[in-house]
């Protein structure tokens, strides 16, 4: 068997070295396939292999009529810690907005939709509550400088949150913790705990279209359930988050 490398390797891995190297920044677009069939004396199916495995890699993005490109930009980092929650509510910041600021970029919220529906045995397991029992979700889409990197949808009871904000179909201020930690609201509990289930799996044709994720690429599942202190689970989150988009970090205090 020969251990000459098939063509296209010697042009992935040059531009991959150029990537590594910073030769070629975040955001950067690579030479047009003509222009490095010629730089290689290659073909442009040779050229598109090279720049195929580069994408399965997760390290260039292809925007159709554009060019392909260096994956832009580092990762949000999220950090889930008490003090930083209680810090936000304060200020009345949803957590998310407050946190990507600080990293001095721009984020957003997009609320895609508002319902009542029966709970499915996933999220009546968490709510405690019957399956198939009336519960209210709100669906976002997270982006970050215009890039959507994550899908949200968090449930309640429907009961609980019956005739607050929580059932419109519009932005809450300060988000939903600030209706339910209201002390003059129909709720008025306080958040004390949460517990989150992170999984990695591949995205569903829908997700990798929502977040524009290229083949490849996988996300993570994040459930997070909230309590107050007496056990009663307040909200569940249930969150895609793109895996390329995101660095988590949990601080957990033990005292």
């Amino acid at each position: 068997m020969s251990d000459v490398p098939f063509p296209y390797h010697r042009i992935s891995a040059d531009l991959r070295s150029a990537i590594e190297t910073g030769e070629l920044a975040p955001g950067a677009r690579l030479p047009s396939e003509w222009a490095l069939a010629r730089r290689y004396g290659a073909s442009r199916p040779t050229v598109r292999r090279a720049v195929a495995a580069l994408k399965a890699e997760g390290l260039v993005v292809t925007e159709q009529g554009r060019g392909t490109f260096v994956r832009p930009l580092p990762p949000v980092r999220l950090t889930f810690t008490g003090a930083n929650f209680r810090r936000h509510r304060r200020e009345r910041a949803p957590g998310f907005d407050a946190q990507v600021r600080e990293q001095g970029r721009v984020p957003e919220q997009r609320l895609l939709d508002v319902r009542s529906l029966p709970a499915d045995a996933m999220v009546a397991d968490r709510l405690q509550i019957a399956e198939g029992e009336p519960v209210m979700v709100r669906r976002r889409l997270f982006l970050v400088d215009q890039q959507a990197i994550a899908r949200c949808d968090s449930y309640y009871r429907a009961s609980f949150v019956e005739g607050t904000a929580l059932t419109r179909p519009a932005r809450i201020p300060g988000g939903a913790m600030s209706v339910i930690e209201d002390p003059d609201g129909p709720v008025d509990r306080r958040a004390h705990r949460s517990v989150d289930e992170l999984t990695g799996r591949m995205p569903s044709p829908a997700e990798a279209q929502q977040l524009g994720l290229s083949v490849g690429l996988p996300v993570v599942c994040i459930l997070r359930t909230i309590y107050d202190d007496t056990g009663m689970p307040l909200e569940l989150q249930e969150t895609v988050a793109a895996a390329d988009r995101h660095e988590f970090r949990y601080e957990v205090n033990l005292r």
